[in-house]
C-alpha cells in the first residue's frame, strides 16, 4: 500500500488520430468566472471565479474534476513533445491542520470523462480497472504521512506510466544568493492555505520536464525545484496520440477533508504560458467593513427593547465595535505579511515559560529567548518586545514586512510574530554561534577564543553581500540604520548574518530617503545623519566602514584610552597609518596569523567607507568588487581622509575621487 499524495499530474494519455483537435492552440483564465469548463463530481465554479475541486465539507470520499473543454493537439506526428508549458495558481485548505488529503491533479488526458475513477489516495486519476489503464506521466505533491509513503510528506516527485516517483524532492523553491551565485532552498507547506504557483515546462530540445513552485506573488524562481529528462516512447508506447484535454482532479473526504481550488490557469502548446495577472485572481482580500455592517445590522432591533436595556446593550455593542475596529486597522500590515504567526501558547511553550534558563540577551527593545517549536523541532529565537520597551509597535512591524519578504543567505529569516495582549514577539531561526560582538569582545565564556583572520574575512563579505542586497538589489531600496557587530548573528559555519531590522526604512529605487529622527549606535553614526537627521544608502556606508574596522582591530568603534580620553576608531587606525607608515600596525594583536593583503584592503576600505563626506564613500558594489578582488582598491593617503570640503576631494587624490564621482550617479 502507498500513501494517499497530493498529485499534481501531466497524464500523456494514448488515443487515435482526430481533425477535431485545436493545433497550436493557447487560453489563459485569471479566475473561471463565466467559464464554460467541463465538471463533473462535487467541483464547481463559486460565483468570485474560484474552481473549486473539492469543498472539504464532506465526511465520505469524494471527487472532483475540472477540465478545459476543448481538446488540444499536444504531440507532433513524429510522437515527439513540443516545447509546452503551463502554470496555475492553487491552494490546499484542509478542516484538520493534522491531517488533510488527499489531493489535487493537473491532467492531461484522452478524455475529460474520469468519473469512473477512484477516491482516496488515487485523487481521482486512477480507476478499478488498472489492466487497461493507458500509460501517462505525472508530477505529484505529496501531503499526507502514513505508512503508505513511509512517513514521508511535503514532496514533490514526477512519475512515469505509475504513481511511484523516479525522481522527488521537498516542496520548496531555489533562488541563487549574491556570493558565489550559489542555489540556495526555501522549504514551503503545500497544504499551508497560501496561494501557490506552479509552472510545468517542457524543453523539446533536451527532452526534458521540469517543475518550478512558489508563493504568489514571487517571481518565478530562476532554477527549478525538479527536472527529469523522458523518451517520447517512455509515455506513449508504440500508439500515435494527437488530442488530449487539459484539466485539474482532487479527491477529499473523511478524516482527510480538503478544499482543493484553482485561482488561475495559463496554457500553451508551443511556447512559453502566458503570464497570469495576479491583480485579476479571485485572492482573498481582507474585509474592513464586516463590523460595521454587523452593527448597523443589530441596531434598528435594540430600539424595541426598554430603554435601560437598549443603553446598556447599545454600549456593549459599541465596546466590541472599537475594539474590533482597532484590530482591524492593525490586521491591514498583517495582511502584507509572509511569515507565520503564531499563538503565544506555542512560542510559551517553546521557550519554557520564558524561563530565565533560555534567555540569550537584553536591549531596549526587551529580551531574546532560544527555544524550540515542538510541532517542528526547529530552534527558535523569540524576540519579546514588551508595552514598555523602546521598540515600539511601529519598529515591531517595519521588521516584520521588511524581513518577511526578504531571502538572502546573509540577513537572518525572520519565521514568524505574535502579538498578544501587550507583548509582541518576533521569532527568528535561532544561530547557534551567538553575536559577532561577543566574539571580538569576550562577553560569553564560550567564546574565549577569538576568531581567526580567515572567518573575519568571511563574515566581513557576508556581510557586504547582505547590505549590498538591501541597498540594490531587492524591489525597493532598504537602509538598514543599525549596522553593528551585535547585529551580525553567526550561523553553525560561522557565517555572518545581519539582523535586527527594527530601525530600518524602505523607499523606491531613484527617490530621496526621508528625514526622520537620529537613530541607530554611537561610534556607527555618519556625521551627516547627526547634523540632518537624514538616512541614506551612504549613512549605512559609514556604519559598515566602522564595523569591517571594528572586525579586523578588536576594537569597539567608540571607547576610553589608558588615559580615559575619548577614543574614536576611524581616527585611531589613521593616526596608526601615519604614525608608523604601515597601517596593518592597527590589527588586532590576537591575530597571530593573517593574510596581510586581505588585513591592508579591510582597514584601508574601512577608512574609505568611514570618511567624513558621503559623497567620498563607495558604494556597497563597489564594495564587494573590491573585497572580491574584482577592482583594486583607489590609493589615498591618511590626510585624504581628513578632508571635509567636497571641493579638495578632487585635488587631494584624483583617482579616488574619479571613482567616487562615477558611484554618486550609478549606484
Amino acid at each position: 500500500m502507498r500513501s494517499p499524495t497530493l498529485l499534481l499530474s501531466i497524464v500523456l494519455m494514448t488515443v487515435c488520430t482526430t481533425k477535431d483537435a485545436i493545433i497550436g492552440a493557447q487560453f489563459i483564465y485569471n479566475g473561471f468566472a463565466g467559464s464554460n469548463l467541463h465538471l463533473d463530481g462535487e467541483a464547481s465554479i463559486t460565483q468570485d471565479g474560484v474552481l473549486t475541486l473539492t469543498t472539504g465539507n464532506s465526511n465520505s470520499s469524494t471527487v472532483g474534476h475540472g477540465f478545459h473543454p476543448e481538446p488540444l493537439s499536444l504531440f507532433r506526428e513524429d510522437h515527439s513533445f513540443p516545447c509546452f508549458s503551463t502554470t496555475f495558481v492553487f491552494s490546499v485548505t484542509p478542516n484538520n491542520t493534522e491531517r488533510y488529503g488527499y489531493g489535487m491533479a493537473f491532467v492531461i488526458s484522452s478524455t475529460p470523462d474520469l468519473s469512473g475513477a477512484l477516491a482516496d489516495r488515487y485523487m481521482g486519476l486512477e480507476s478499478a480497472a488498472v489492466s487497461v489503464r493507458p500509460p501517462f506521466f505525472a508530477i505529484e505533491l505529496h501531503t499526507v504521512t502514513d505508512d503508505y509513503w513511509a512517513g514521508e510528506d511535503n514532496l514533490v516527485s514526477i512519475n512515469l506510466n505509475d504513481l511511484t516517483p523516479v525522481i522527488s524532492s521537498p516542496a520548496g523553491y531555489r533562488y541563487k544568493a549574491d556570493i558565489d551565485n550559489l542555489l540556495n532552498f526555501e522549504a514551503l507547506r503545500l497544504s499551508s492555505g497560501k496561494p501557490t504557483q506552479v509552472w510545468v515546462d517542457v524543453d523539446c530540445a533536451t527532452m526534458e520536464v521540469s517543475v518550478t513552485l512558489a508563493l504568489v506573488p514571487m517571481h518565478k524562481p530562476p532554477a527549478p525545484l525538479i527536472s527529469y529528462g523522458v523518451l517520447p516512447s517512455d509515455v506513449l508506447g508504440n500508439s500515435t496520440v494527437s488530442r488530449a484535454y487539459m484539466g485539474f482532479s482532487a479527491s477529499s473526504g473523511g478524516t482527510f477533508a480538503t478544499a482543493h481550488q484553482i485561482l488561475g490557469w495559463s496554457f500553451n502548446v508551443t511556447g512559453p504560458a502566458q503570464p497570469l495577472n495576479y491583480s485579476l485572481l479571485p485572492l482573498k482580500r481582507p474585509k474592513k467593513d464586516g463590523n460595521i455592517k454587523r452593527l448597523m445590522k443589530w441596531l434598528p432591533a435594540t430600539v424595541s427593547f426598554l430603554t435601560l436595556l437598549a443603553g446598556s446593550a447599545a454600549c456593549l455593542v459599541l465596546r466590541r465595535w472599537r475594539k474590533k475596529h482597532a484590530e482591524g486597522q492593525e490586521a491591514d500590515w498583517e495582511a502584507e505579511l509572509g511569515p507565520r504567526r503564531f499563538s503565544h501558547k506555542v512560542l510559551r511553550a517553546a521557550t519554557n515559560g520564558f524561563g530565565t534558563t533560555q534567555l540569550l540577551g537584553k536591549g531596549g527593545f526587551g529580551s531574546v529567548y532560544a527555544g524550540v517549536l515542538a510541532a517542528s523541532g526547529l530552534r527558535v529565537a523569540v524576540k519579546r518586545i514588551s508595552s514598555a520597551s523602546t521598540q515600539g509597535l511601529a519598529q515591531f512591524t517595519a521588521e516584520i514586512i521588511i524581513l518577511g519578504r526578504l531571502r538572502h543567505r546573509n540577513l537572518v529569516r525572520l519565521i514568524g510574530y505574535c502579538r498578544h495582549k501587550d507583548e509582541l514577539l518576533l521569532v527568528y531561526e535561532q544561530m547557534p554561534n551567538g553575536s559577532l560582538d561577543s566574539y571580538l569582545h569576550g562577553q560569553t565564556t564560550k567564546n574565549n577564543n577569538s576568531l581567526i583572520w580567515s572567518q573575519r574575512f568571511r563574515i566581513i563579505k557576508g556581510v557586504a553581500s547582505g547590505l549590498l542586497y538591501l541597498h540594490e538589489d531587492w524591489e525597493q531600496v532598504i537602509i538598514h540604520r543599525d549596522v553593528k557587530a551585535s547585529n551580525v548573528l553567526l550561523d553553525a559555519e560561522m557565517n555572518g548574518r545581519l539582523g535586527d531590522f527594527g530601525l530600518a526604512r524602505l523607499h523606491d529605487h531613484g527617490a530621496d530617503a526621508h528625514t526622520t529622527h537620529v537613530a541607530g549606535t554611537r561610534g556607527y553614526l555618519a556625521p551627516e545623519l547627526l547634523k540632518f537627521g537624514k538616512a541614506t544608502k551612504a549613512t549605512d556606508v559609514f556604519a559598515f566602514g566602522a564595523f569591517i574596522l571594528e572586525v579586523a582591530c578588536g576594537r569597539r568603534p567608540m571607547g576610553l584610552n589608558a588615559r580615559g580620553e575619548l577614543l574614536v576608531l576611524v581616527e585611531w587606525v589613521r593616526q596608526v597609518w601615519v604614525a608608523s607608515g604601515c597601517v596593518a600596525d592597527a590589527m588586532d594583536p590576537r591575530l597571530v596569523d593573517y593574510a596581510e593583503e586581505e588585513a591592508e584592503l579591510v582597514l584601508m576600505l574601512g577608512l574609505l567607507c568611514s570618511h567624513p563626506l558621503p559623497g567620498a564613500r563607495p558604494g556597497m558594489r563597489l564594495v564587494m568588487q573590491y573585497l572580491d578582488g574584482d577592482l583594486p582598491l583607489p590609493e589615498f593617503s591618511p590626510d585624504y581622509l581628513a578632508i571635509t570640503d567636497g571641493d579638495q576631494v578632487v585635488e587631494m587624490t584624483p583617482s579616488v575621487a574619479t571613482t567616487i564621482t562615477s558611484l554618486s550617479g550609478g549606484r
